[in-house]
């Protein structure tokens, strides 16, 4: 019996900042197809998609949707066996928001992919104090339906920048966060954004150094 081509990946699988940026969006953002080979990302942010595009060099074309609650998104949706396969042997599976656990991602690149999974599912607030003159509060997150998910980004978190943060669980749903408190914000944004040439998306990357304006 005569065999089929073997598939071709639109995707180049090789671990570098911009390819585990990625995989954190992915992680964030992103749904696997249960058909084994497509992969979605979809976010509010035309940026962030063309971003994560220029990471994994796809010539893929931009979409629009609308949201569950009526608002614009855009998305790329792709087929690749063979990085689906990847996707699915590093930890990641399709309906993963509640069940991911770990992702397999090389030490030396975990901070790329601690970036991508802020842009995704991290965010970044601060304010001055109303009871104490002159103290500015600055806090970042990051959120998971997981909570075994959030346990390993904390302890991964800790081997990497030697911060412990703290965990925060809402009433009204599922979602864990996990937080962290000025000092330990400061080193976290420090340490993803240890070089002003990598891939963000860019409001974010403002907002903190806005809050950082701030802090003496």
């Amino acid at each position: 019996m005569k065999r089929g081509p073997k598939p071709k990946g639109k995707v180049l699988i090789q671990w570098s900042p911009r390819f585990a940026y990625a995989i954190g969006l992915i992680v964030a953002d992103g749904c696997l197809s249960k058909d084994g080979r497509h992969i979605d990302l979809t976010s509010k942010d035309k940026a962030q998609i063309v971003v994560f595009s220029e990471c994994l060099g796809l010539d893929t074309k931009v979409s629009t949707k609308l949201s569950g609650s009526g608002n614009l998104a855009f998305r790329i949706q792709f087929g690749d066996v063979l990085f689906y396969a990847f996707l699915v042997g590093i930890g990641i599976t399709p309906a993963k928001s509640k069940t991911i656990t770990e992702v397999a991602i090389p030490d030396k690149y975990f901070l790329d992919f601690l970036r991508g999974y802020f842009d995704g599912d991290g965010s970044s607030y601060s304010y001055y104090d109303s009871v104490f003159k002159n103290s500015f509060r600055f806090y970042i997150s990051f959120t998971s339906a997981s909570p075994k998910f959030v346990d390993w980004l904390r302890n991964k978190i800790h081997t990497a920048i030697k911060v412990k943060g703290y965990l925060s669980h809402n009433r009204n749903n599922s979602y864990v966060q996990l937080k962290y408190s000025k000092k330990e914000a400061i080193l976290i944004s420090k340490a993803m954004y240890y070089d002003k040439r990598l891939p963000r998306l860019e409001r974010k990357y403002q907002k903190i150094q806005k809050s950082f304006g701030h802090i003496t």
